[in-house]
Protein backbone atom coordinates (compact mmCIF):
# COMPACT_ATOMS: atom_id res chain seq x y z
CA UNK A 1 0.00 0.00 0.00
CA UNK A 2 2.82 2.39 0.86
CA UNK A 3 4.64 1.59 -2.40
CA UNK A 4 1.43 2.29 -4.33
CA UNK A 5 1.00 5.59 -2.50
CA UNK A 6 4.59 6.60 -3.30
CA UNK A 7 4.05 5.85 -6.99
CA UNK A 8 0.86 7.94 -6.95
CA UNK A 9 2.65 10.87 -5.27
CA UNK A 10 5.53 10.71 -7.76
CA UNK A 11 3.02 10.61 -10.62
CA UNK A 12 1.30 13.69 -9.14
CA UNK A 13 4.66 15.51 -9.08
CA UNK A 14 5.19 14.73 -12.77
CA UNK A 15 1.74 16.14 -13.58
CA UNK A 16 2.45 19.32 -11.59
CA UNK A 17 5.83 19.73 -13.33
CA UNK A 18 4.06 19.56 -16.69
CA UNK A 19 1.53 22.16 -15.49
CA UNK A 20 4.39 24.49 -14.48
CA UNK A 21 6.07 24.04 -17.88
CA UNK A 22 2.76 24.90 -19.56
CA UNK A 23 2.35 28.07 -17.49
CA UNK A 24 5.95 29.13 -18.21
CA UNK A 25 5.33 28.66 -21.94
CA UNK A 26 2.15 30.74 -21.63
CA UNK A 27 4.15 33.52 -19.92
CA UNK A 28 6.73 33.53 -22.72
CA UNK A 29 3.98 33.67 -25.35
CA UNK A 30 2.28 36.53 -23.47
CA UNK A 31 5.56 38.48 -23.27
CA UNK A 32 6.10 37.96 -26.99
CA UNK A 33 2.59 39.27 -27.74
CA UNK A 34 3.11 42.30 -25.46
CA UNK A 35 6.30 43.12 -27.36
CA UNK A 36 4.45 42.71 -30.65
CA UNK A 37 1.48 44.89 -29.61
CA UNK A 38 3.77 47.56 -28.11
CA UNK A 39 5.60 47.77 -31.43
CA UNK A 40 2.31 48.04 -33.34
CA UNK A 41 1.23 50.98 -31.16
CA UNK A 42 3.97 53.08 -32.75
CA UNK A 43 2.33 52.69 -36.16
CA UNK A 44 -1.39 53.11 -35.33
CA UNK A 45 -3.52 55.53 -37.39
CA UNK A 46 -6.03 56.48 -34.68
CA UNK A 47 -6.87 56.31 -30.97
CA UNK A 48 -9.29 53.41 -31.46
CA UNK A 49 -6.52 51.13 -32.73
CA UNK A 50 -4.19 52.36 -29.99
CA UNK A 51 -6.76 51.64 -27.26
CA UNK A 52 -7.50 48.22 -28.75
CA UNK A 53 -3.81 47.29 -28.63
CA UNK A 54 -3.57 48.67 -25.08
CA UNK A 55 -6.41 46.34 -24.01
CA UNK A 56 -4.60 43.38 -25.61
CA UNK A 57 -1.41 44.29 -23.77
CA UNK A 58 -3.33 44.63 -20.48
CA UNK A 59 -4.98 41.24 -21.07
CA UNK A 60 -1.61 39.55 -21.68
CA UNK A 61 -0.18 41.17 -18.54
CA UNK A 62 -3.10 39.73 -16.55
CA UNK A 63 -2.45 36.34 -18.14
CA UNK A 64 1.17 36.54 -16.95
CA UNK A 65 0.11 37.48 -13.41
CA UNK A 66 -2.41 34.62 -13.30
CA UNK A 67 0.15 32.12 -14.65
CA UNK A 68 2.74 33.27 -12.08
CA UNK A 69 0.12 32.86 -9.32
CA UNK A 70 -0.60 29.32 -10.53
CA UNK A 71 3.12 28.49 -10.67
CA UNK A 72 3.49 29.69 -7.07
CA UNK A 73 0.56 27.47 -6.01
CA UNK A 74 1.98 24.49 -7.93
CA UNK A 75 5.38 24.93 -6.25
CA UNK A 76 3.65 24.95 -2.82
CA UNK A 77 1.90 21.69 -3.79
CA UNK A 78 5.25 20.21 -4.80
CA UNK A 79 6.80 21.07 -1.41
CA UNK A 80 3.80 19.59 0.40
CA UNK A 81 3.89 16.37 -1.63
CA UNK A 82 7.66 16.07 -1.17
CA UNK A 83 7.15 16.23 2.61
CA UNK A 84 4.52 13.48 2.39
CA UNK A 85 6.89 11.42 0.18
CA UNK A 86 9.73 11.78 2.71
CA UNK A 87 7.43 10.77 5.59
CA UNK A 88 6.08 7.81 3.61
CA UNK A 89 9.61 6.68 2.66
CA UNK A 90 10.68 6.83 6.31
CA UNK A 91 7.65 4.79 7.38
CA UNK A 92 8.19 2.35 4.52
CA UNK A 93 11.84 1.86 5.49
CA UNK A 94 10.77 1.22 9.08
CA UNK A 95 8.15 -1.32 7.97
CA UNK A 96 10.61 -3.04 5.61
CA UNK A 97 13.16 -3.39 8.41
CA UNK A 98 10.45 -4.77 10.69
CA UNK A 99 9.36 -7.18 7.95
CA UNK A 100 12.96 -8.28 7.38
CA UNK A 101 13.33 -8.93 11.11
CA UNK A 102 10.08 -10.92 11.21
CA UNK A 103 11.08 -12.84 8.09
CA UNK A 104 14.33 -13.75 9.79
CA UNK A 105 12.43 -14.99 12.85
CA UNK A 106 10.09 -17.00 10.62
CA UNK A 107 13.02 -18.56 8.74
CA UNK A 108 14.55 -19.60 12.08
CA UNK A 109 11.27 -21.16 13.22
CA UNK A 110 10.82 -22.97 9.89
CA UNK A 111 14.39 -24.23 10.06
CA UNK A 112 13.84 -25.48 13.61
CA UNK A 113 10.55 -27.21 12.81
CA UNK A 114 11.53 -28.63 9.41
CA UNK A 115 13.01 -31.81 10.93
CA UNK A 116 9.95 -32.22 13.15
CA UNK A 117 7.65 -31.77 10.16
CA UNK A 118 9.56 -34.33 8.08
CA UNK A 119 9.43 -36.81 10.98
CA UNK A 120 5.66 -36.35 11.29
CA UNK A 121 5.16 -36.77 7.54
CA UNK A 122 7.13 -40.02 7.60
CA UNK A 123 5.15 -41.25 10.62
CA UNK A 124 1.91 -40.29 8.87
CA UNK A 125 2.92 -42.28 5.78
CA UNK A 126 3.71 -45.32 7.96
CA UNK A 127 0.29 -45.12 9.66
CA UNK A 128 -1.52 -44.72 6.33
CA UNK A 129 -0.38 -48.22 5.34
CA UNK A 130 -2.11 -49.64 8.42
CA UNK A 131 -5.48 -47.84 7.97
CA UNK A 132 -8.35 -48.56 5.61
CA UNK A 133 -8.25 -46.46 2.44
CA UNK A 134 -11.83 -45.16 2.92
CA UNK A 135 -10.90 -43.80 6.36
CA UNK A 136 -7.78 -42.11 4.99
CA UNK A 137 -9.87 -40.46 2.26
CA UNK A 138 -12.44 -39.32 4.83
CA UNK A 139 -9.67 -37.93 7.05
CA UNK A 140 -8.09 -35.98 4.16
CA UNK A 141 -11.49 -34.69 3.08
CA UNK A 142 -12.15 -33.35 6.60
CA UNK A 143 -8.71 -31.67 6.70
CA UNK A 144 -9.35 -29.93 3.38
CA UNK A 145 -12.73 -28.63 4.56
CA UNK A 146 -11.62 -26.97 7.82
CA UNK A 147 -9.73 -23.69 8.07
CA UNK A 148 -6.88 -24.75 10.36
CA UNK A 149 -6.42 -28.18 8.76
CA UNK A 150 -7.17 -30.05 12.00
CA UNK A 151 -9.25 -33.13 11.21
CA UNK A 152 -9.00 -34.59 14.75
CA UNK A 153 -9.73 -32.50 17.83
CA UNK A 154 -10.15 -33.28 21.54
CA UNK A 155 -13.26 -32.62 23.57
CA UNK A 156 -12.60 -29.51 25.66
CA UNK A 157 -15.01 -28.27 28.35
CA UNK A 158 -17.81 -30.37 26.93
CA UNK A 159 -17.39 -29.14 23.34
CA UNK A 160 -15.24 -30.11 20.38
CA UNK A 161 -11.93 -28.21 20.18
CA UNK A 162 -12.38 -24.82 18.54
CA UNK A 163 -16.19 -25.07 18.69
CA UNK A 164 -18.88 -23.70 21.00
CA UNK A 165 -21.33 -26.51 20.33
CA UNK A 166 -21.64 -28.76 23.38
CA UNK A 167 -21.45 -32.53 23.09
CA UNK A 168 -24.03 -34.61 25.04
CA UNK A 169 -22.58 -36.56 28.01
CA UNK A 170 -23.59 -39.90 26.43
CA UNK A 171 -21.58 -39.08 23.29
CA UNK A 172 -18.63 -37.96 25.42
CA UNK A 173 -18.68 -41.37 27.13
CA UNK A 174 -18.68 -43.12 23.74
CA UNK A 175 -15.69 -41.00 22.67
CA UNK A 176 -13.83 -41.85 25.87
CA UNK A 177 -14.49 -45.59 25.33
CA UNK A 178 -12.43 -45.37 22.07
CA UNK A 179 -14.46 -48.20 20.50
CA UNK A 180 -15.50 -46.37 17.34
CA UNK A 181 -14.81 -43.21 15.33
CA UNK A 182 -17.17 -40.39 16.28
CA UNK A 183 -17.39 -37.09 14.40
CA UNK A 184 -18.72 -33.70 15.43
CA UNK A 185 -22.09 -33.18 13.73
CA UNK A 186 -21.41 -29.46 13.28
CA UNK A 187 -17.83 -29.32 11.99
CA UNK A 188 -17.39 -32.90 10.75
CA UNK A 189 -14.12 -33.26 12.70
CA UNK A 190 -13.16 -36.55 14.35
CA UNK A 191 -13.45 -36.32 18.13
CA UNK A 192 -11.12 -37.83 20.74
CA UNK A 193 -11.09 -37.63 24.53
CA UNK A 194 -8.65 -35.21 26.24
CA UNK A 195 -6.57 -38.04 27.69
CA UNK A 196 -5.91 -39.53 24.25
CA UNK A 197 -4.96 -36.10 22.92
CA UNK A 198 -2.48 -35.69 25.79
CA UNK A 199 -1.03 -39.15 25.19
CA UNK A 200 -0.49 -38.45 21.49
CA UNK A 201 1.02 -35.03 22.23
CA UNK A 202 3.53 -36.68 24.56
CA UNK A 203 4.41 -39.22 21.85
CA UNK A 204 5.03 -36.38 19.39
CA UNK A 205 7.28 -34.57 21.85
CA UNK A 206 9.35 -37.75 22.32
CA UNK A 207 9.59 -38.08 18.55
CA UNK A 208 10.74 -34.45 18.23
CA UNK A 209 13.37 -35.03 20.93
CA UNK A 210 14.84 -37.82 18.85
CA UNK A 211 15.09 -35.82 15.61
CA UNK A 212 16.69 -32.70 17.19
Amino acid sequence: GMNTRLEKLKSDLDVIDEEIKGKKNLIEEAKSLIKKYTGQQDNVRNNREYNSLSKEIEFQELEIQLAEKHIKEFKAQIEQKKEVIDETKARLKERQEHLKHKQGELDEILSETEKEEQALIKKSEDYEKQIEERLIKAYKRIRSNVKNGLAIVPVERGASGGSFFTIPPQVQMEIASRKKIITDEHSGRILVDPELATEEREKMEKLFAKVK
